[in-house]
């Protein structure tokens, strides 16, 4: 009788100890990604409520949840302050249990959304910050990498000592980390291939005003081709002052660091035509692109064709995934996620393949393009031609030359 009833007592303390692991181990497939981004202001058009379209595509093709994982997506404002940035990206980790956080353009807003991720050992999917800082001098060794950048630079553009040695540069700069960081690259790709930079005008973030005419008297004095720069819905704005005040004429040309086909659009071909700039992504490029695009147009709650950085979050969410697959579980460890995710090659259709290096930028090529004149455009969204390909090794920054902490010199 003894024997049998300890025989009973542990076939119930096993069922129970079965009862108890089922929850825990379903627990191990679920992931919630936050999606955090600018949902009303200047940078809307191109993520906003886009990106969180983009990564549920990125989800559903995945296909893990129909392997029995739930994956969870919520998106939260950061109104492009740090501060608020941080405070939703705090309450996501600690009473939402997010993994990982995605998008986060503004780069003030991701490298210090970038210090509480490290901190709490979770994962930043960077597409929309194009800081080169968050991959260099910001790049955290506490946890290994938590945050992967799916973006270039535009500082990029002027590489080619061809085109830098007849360059002279103004720049119309946005007063913020994205703005004054792009500026310090660029100037010293620029100088380093022989241009010059004849000096230049910050403006606030939020205000361009009639910064456009004192950046464009800083270099009349000087002969030569001179370029303006600036930056997001500033650039649009200065291509459109500088079309009314005639200020692009007798060689002058404008030369955005960073443009979006979403700003090409706004702009129109008529102003936008001539442009020239460089992108990692581009909807028309290929069969693949363009069949993922027009499945993302008929999602999107504008009817848009997909940004550089909604592609990016797209692809950086899916590779995410895979590695969790991967692992056969969540182990809600961000550097072990990221470690898995460096391990893996990287291959989606709209970049292709693509390894991750030890700093979190994933190599790619980018593509110097420049806008078509509106008689070239023959479909809708048909915006622009491709002038060069930049090579992987020649769009990303050397690794001898990086700051990253992870690199060994």
């Amino acid at each position: 009788m003894k024997t049998m009833l300890a025989r009973c007592t542990a076939a119930l303390i096993a069922c129970a100890g079965l009862g108890l692991a089922a929850p825990a181990l379903a627990q191990d497939k679920a992931v919630k990604i936050g999606v955090l981004n600018d949902m009303s202001s200047l940078y809307a058009d191109i993520g906003g409520a886009n990106s969180v379209v983009a990564i549920k595509m990125a989800v559903e093709d995945s296909g893990l949840p129909k392997k029995g994982w739930t994956i969870d997506v919520l998106s939260g404002d950061h109104q492009n302050k740090p501060d608020v940035g941080v405070n939703i990206a705090r309450q996501w980790m600690d009473n939402e249990k997010v993994d990982a956080i995605a998008d986060t353009p503004n780069s003030g807003v991701a490298l210090a959304v970038s210090n509480l991720v490290r901190d709490k050992n979770a994962v930043l999917l960077n597409s929309g910050a194009a800081t080169a800082d968050l991959t260099g001098k910001a790049c955290t060794p506490k946890h290994d990498l938590l945050h992967l950048r799916y973006l270039h630079a535009g500082q990029w553009h002027w590489q080619s000592p061809d085109q830098s040695r007849r360059r002279q540069l103004v720049f119309l700069t946005s007063d913020y980390a994205f703005g004054q960081a792009l500026e310090r690259d660029t100037t010293a790709v620029v100088t380093a291939n022989g241009g010059k930079v004849l000096g230049g005008v910050k403006h606030p973030i939020k205000h361009l005003g009639f910064f456009l005419v004192p950046a464009a008297g800083a270099g009349l004095e000087s002969q030569g081709r001179r370029s303006r720069q600036c930056g997001r819905r500033h650039t649009t704005n200065a291509i459109k002052q500088a079309s009314e005040f005639g200020i692009v004429s007798g060689g002058q040309k404008l030369a955005a660091l960073l443009l979006f086909v979403n700003d090409v659009h706004s702009l129109g071909l008529k102003t936008a035509q001539g442009l020239s700039f460089t992108e990692s992504f581009y909807w028309d490029m290929n069969d693949q692109t363009r069949a993922w695009s027009k499945r993302f147009m008929a999602l999107s709650p504008k009817g848009t064709m997909p940004s550089m950085t909604v592609a990016g979050n797209y692809a950086a969410v899916l590779h995410y995934l895979k590695a969790m697959e991967a692992l056969g579980g969540n182990p809600h460890d961000g550097a072990k996620v990221v470690a898995k995710m460096k391990e893996l090659p990287a291959d989606d259709p709209l970049f292709g393949k693509g390894p991750l290096r030890i700093d979190g930028r994933r190599i790619i090529p980018a593509y110097l393009f420049e806008v078509k004149k509106p008689e070239e455009s023959k479909y809708p969204w048909d915006y622009y031609k491709t002038i060069a390909t930049i090579s992987p090794e020649e769009a990303a920054k050397p690794l001898e030359a990086s700051e990253c902490p992870l690199v060994k010199k």
